[in-house]
């Protein structure tokens, strides 16, 4: 990192997944040498994703890794420059933008693009993480169409889980939603939904204790939280965890306006922030839709974004210097 120790760049990007990625291919088409912090997970969740048939120009799909190798091939080749690294804390009080890199290399930025994303919760089981990928997956909309005619789970009990459950009966047999609790924390609209589809049934006081399989999910042991009572459901061949996701904002964090969760809140259908130069995309504010290709195209936005803001500055000091010789 010491060959950027002290530099201004026109755009820094915070993130490297579709969105960020996306950012850095268009703000080096537009000659603005934006530099990739790639953060903790380079390429983002889909670097967990096997198989992405949902992305446009993959018609026979890709692995979730190559599609991000991809990306950052792309966008390296006209001149924009990814890093391993993490950014650890920016100034906003000046500008340009000073911004501290793993914590001992500075530089300024006098735009920056959020694009961060979120990541999903998971419960912390050993065998929820050995099957990542394998069966077991935080995206019904990404992997549901994996489990044709097949049983598969569902973990959680808010709108997220009502809408996980309700879209994987298009492809399953049948889905069960295991909730911990009685009652569900989902709107009643979407409770509605649920209880009146009957490929949907309920566990209640359950939880999930274990995935079971080696390389693929062959089956589940749940507990019931009343009774202890295990139970094994051994046709079961996808697990879906709905508990909800968390992004990655919190370095952003009483400077640019959030929800109560921590997305990010952009102006109108515009990426700014309401930070001068500070721009969001992905998943970092999009509680929504959280797909890859939304992501990318919010990432467009950003770099089409910084880009004016750019050159509206650049007019600007042009403007100043000029009154200043008159």
């Amino acid at each position: 990192m010491e060959d950027i120790a002290g530099k201004t760049f026109d755009v820094v990007i915070v993130g490297s997944g579709p969105a960020g990625l996306t950012a850095a291919l268009y703000a080096a088409r537009a000659d603005l040498n934006p530099i990739v912090f790639e953060g903790p997970e380079p390429g983002g969740q889909l670097m967990q994703t096997t198989d992405v048939e949902n992305y446009p120009g993959y018609p026979e799909g890709v692995m979730g890794p190559k599609m991000m190798q991809d990306f950052r091939e792309q966008a390296q080749r006209f001149g924009a420059d990814t890093r391993y690294g993490m950014v650890t804390n920016i100034d906003f009080d000046e500008r340009p933008y000073a911004m501290t890199i793993d914590e001992e290399v500075q530089i300024q930025a006098k735009a920056i693009i959020v694009s961060t994303g979120a990541s999903a919760k998971w419960l912390g089981l050993d065998s929820e993480q050995r099957l990542r990928g394998k069966g077991v997956s935080a995206c019904a909309t990404c992997d549901g169409a994996f489990f044709r005619d097949e049983h598969v789970i569902v973990v959680g009990g808010g709108d997220t889980a009502m809408e996980e459950a309700t879209f994987l009966t298009k492809f399953a047999s049948k889905v069960t939603v295991l909730h911990r609790r009685q009652e569900l924390r989902a709107s009643k609209a979407m409770q509605t939904r649920a209880f009146n589809d009957k490929k949907i049934e309920f566990m209640w006081d359950t939880e999930l204790e274990e995935v079971l399989g080696e390389e693929a999910v062959n089956g589940v042991k749940v507990i019931n939280n009343e009774t202890q009572e295990t139970t094994i459901l051994d046709d079961v061949t996808g697990v879906f965890i709905a508990i909800g996701h968390k992004p990655n904002t919190d370095l952003f964090k009483g400077v640019v306006k959030m929800d109560d969760v921590g997305y990010i809140q952009t102006e109108g259908q515009s990426t700014k922030t309401g930070m001068p130069g500070i721009f969001a995309c992905g998943d970092a504010m999009d509680a929504v839709y959280r797909q890859a290709v939304t992501a990318a195209g919010t990432g467009c936005k950003a770099a089409l974004d910084a880009e004016r803001y750019l050159a509206e500055a650049e007019v600007s000091e042009e403007a100043v210097a000029e009154q200043h010789w008159k």
